[in-house]
């Protein structure tokens, strides 16, 4: 795999910067479609506000521990709280702005 596929990072601008973490397993179809995914849905919904890390738990294990992370690929959203957890390829728009809080439950 590309090595910059684990290396997008949008750096936050201003004030409501959203902090994500996107835990997955290598080079797996759905870590794939879930970096796709996730990153055109952050594009459209929050451009400059929010900061991405991917984190490839083959990679970082200690980081998929210190999150207590079980299954793959999950979306970690830690600011703004409450912190939540998202698991899936991130296909489901709505799911996924639903877990960020961008829309009423």
């Amino acid at each position: 795999m590309d090595d910059d596929q684990f290396n997008f990072y949008a750096r936050p601008v201003n004030e409501g910067t959203f902090e994500l973490r996107l835990f997955v397993a290598g080079s797996s179809p759905a870590s794939l479609r879930a970096i796709s995914n996730l990153r055109e849905i952050l594009e459209r919904e929050l451009p400059g506000r929010y900061e991405l890390d991917i984190i490839d738990i083959h990679q970082q294990p200690e980081l998929a521990q210190e999150e207590n992370i079980t299954a793959v690929p999950v979306m970690v959203k830690k600011i703004p709280l409450p912190r939540r957890l998202l698991v899936g390829d991130m296909s489901d728009t709505s799911k996924v702005l639903r877990g960020l809080g961008l829309v009423n439950e």
